[in-house]
């Protein structure tokens, strides 16, 4: 409470212009909170107070070459309507645009945006109720039609009918947009509004000429779909799904000088050790993503002297879930039935075991090195939004006593046992050689408290599918306990912690395309965040989501693991402006070679 009274009262004195702002930067870092934080605290435009904008050296368009970037897991489908994962987002994002991105600093950067909404420039209502947008003039589609008021407008329409089972549908929820011209769309949100830059600013925009005909029930039946006709950098050539995605340079993109090179090829398959070798150590890549990989194995591979390994700090945490519905009992077709709650884990000694089991600082130390913060928060960055409340231990000794208390009894092989119902778990997550190596420390700590776990790996191209018919996806969740990662993808919560409200929830009638695979619900939960989306106080707002952190990860069902750090190998013949805050693609108009 002392802190909070301090920040009200430099924030008041920012305003009244007695505190510069400088000083209150500090202030903040002296509280160890990092200087995008201004920003939000002090309710100005996210991008009024920005740092020095990158600086793109060529003179002239094209002239690079070729571009090979490795997308390991690679995308399997091009609307970003419906990417399920990172793969499948930032392959679109070759080709599709949004009105802005996050820059590393968590400051919003026009993209097809003329410039930022603010108070200043008169773009945001001061009652928090809605955004005006300028857009840029003279944009057009990869087709030739112009980019205007009415794209935007038709994604709104087009993600949040029901009906096109919409991943993106969360970001135009509850939004109502108005056309004031050709090239001005006027937000309006139905209350106040305390993080007007919501995803829908950063969502990649689809053109309404192209898919209009393909809405609603019709949307998977658009070719479009895995052809893309976007406003970015790069035309598109052709796409093997999981395999190979070519571009070319658009001659008529809307950035000065750009793009830098003349074709790109994004390759997937393999994995992220290969993926690092063959930009670090070989060099026959400029780019590989996504690389979670042992930290002492990179260290190794930038001895090779062809790259470096870019660690970018943003949002992404990786995660165990703990499954709060049946994955063995099926319900009108349906296995992990929302009716159905888990025979094991409803009872929290069980949940509350499993915890104890996770040795989250030795798989930091040994697994994963500098490239990740072992947390028991779900929200660990920007730190205002970090708990403090919660106390993580490993202790499997005392989960064997808990167990034992709660009348789990040891069976003749070792496993614990009630009600003739064996501690036995299926535990998946993807292919990712890290995951193994945590998987089978986890299984070793279980077995230790008289648990046991199959492990199930399943190919990351499948796991993170919206292939509805495919039941290792991890949002259909039929096994016990499965792991993986998700990122906030801008400096606030609010779109992350969707992931745990019940409207969320991923169920056959949504296609497995609710944000809410974990599908735990809590009334309690959802009071908090409908508090937390109309605050307009930014220190109440945080607090709320401590609080929200502290609820769903003390009921056992979500237990966070690392806040993982974007890792990236960069060849030494590429300049990324990378960011921990938004798609590695979103910058990809600024990728150039040195000199």
């Amino acid at each position: 409470m002392h802190e909070e009274a301090r920040l009200r009262r430099w924030i008041a004195q920012v305003h009244a212009g007695i505190l510069p702002r400088r000083n209150f930067l500090q202030r903040l870092a002296a509280l160890g909170l990092a200087p995008p934080m201004a920003t939000l605290l002090l309710g100005e435009s996210a991008s009024a107070q920005g740092s020095p904008p990158f600086v793109y050296k060529p003179t002239r368009r094209g002239g690079g070459g070729p571009l090979r970037v490795l997308l390991w897991q690679g995308p399997t489908q091009l609307n970003p309507h419906f990417a399920t994962g990172t793969k499948d987002a930032d392959g679109a994002r070759v080709f599709y645009e949004s009105l802005a991105r996050w820059d590393v600093d968590g400051e919003l950067q026009p993209v097809l945006a003329a410039e930022i909404p603010s108070r200043a420039n008169g773009g945001v209502a001061a009652d928090g109720r809605s955004v005006t947008w300028k857009l840029k003039t003279g944009v057009t589609w990869h087709d030739g039609q112009p980019f205007t008021a009415d794209d935007v407008l038709f994604n709104a329409s087009y993600a949040s009918d029901p009906a096109t089972a919409a991943t993106t549908g969360g970001n135009w929820r509850d939004l109502k947009l108005a056309k004031l011209n050709s090239h001005t769309v006027r937000v309006e949100f139905d209350k106040p509004t305390p993080f007007w830059a919501s995803p829908y600013c950063v969502a990649s925009l689809i053109p309404r000429h192209v898919f209009l005909p393909f809405v609603g029930a019709r949307s998977r039946e658009a070719p479009a779909n895995n052809t893309p006709i976007g406003t970015g950098p790069y035309l598109f050539v052709d796409f093997k799904p999981g395999d190979m995605l070519r571009g070319k340079l658009n001659p008529n993109y809307h950035g000065p000088n750009r793009p830098h090179f003349d074709t790109l090829e994004v390759k997937g398959g393999g994995d992220a050790p290969s993926a690092a070798r063959a930009v670090l150590q070989t060099g026959e890549f400029d780019f590989g993503w996504n690389l979670q990989v042992e930290d002492e194995v990179l260290k190794r591979m930038e001895m090779g002297g062809k790259g470096r390994v870019a660690l970018s700090p943003g949002g992404t945490m990786e995660f165990l879930m703990l499954n709060f519905t049946d994955p063995t009992t099926e319900v009108d077709g349906e296995r992990s039935h929302i009716s159905t709650r888990h025979p094991m884990f409803k009872d929290p000694a069980v949940r509350q075991a499993v915890g104890l089991c996770i040795d989250r600082q030795g798989i930091q130390d040994f697994i994963y090195g500098r490239t990740a913060v072992s947390t028991p928060n779900i929200v660990h960055n920007p730190q205002r939004f970090r708990s403090n409340n919660l106390r993580p231990e490993f202790n499997p000794d005392k989960a064997a006593a808990l167990l034992e208390a709660a009348g789990w009894k040891k069976g003749r092989d070792g496993v614990r046992e009630k009600d003739g119902r064996p501690l036995r778990f299926l535990f998946q997550t993807s292919v990712n050689a890290a995951r193994q190596k945590t998987q089978s420390v986890m299984k070793s700590a279980f077995l230790r408290a008289g648990m046991d776990a199959e492990l199930k790996a399943v190919t990351s191209a499948v796991f993170f599918s919206a292939d509805v018919a495919n039941p290792d996806t991890n949002g259909r969740f039929q096994a016990d306990l499965q792991m993986y990662a998700s990122g906030m993808g801008q400096p606030d919560p609010e779109r992350f912690m969707d992931r745990y409200v019940s409207w969320e929830v991923a169920t056959k009638a949504n296609k497995w395309q609710g944000r809410n695979a974990l599908r735990w619900r809590s009334d309690a939960y959802d009071r908090l965040y409908r508090e937390a989306e109309g605050e307009l106080d930014p220190v109440r707002r945080a607090a709320l989501f401590i609080r929200m952190n502290d609820l769903v990860c003390g009921d056992g069902y979500l237990v966070p693991l690392m806040f993982r750090l974007n890792v990236s190998a960069v060849s030494h013949r590429l300049n990324a402006p990378l960011t921990g805050w938004d798609l590695d693609m979103s910058t990809l108009a600024d990728w150039h070679r040195p000199g």
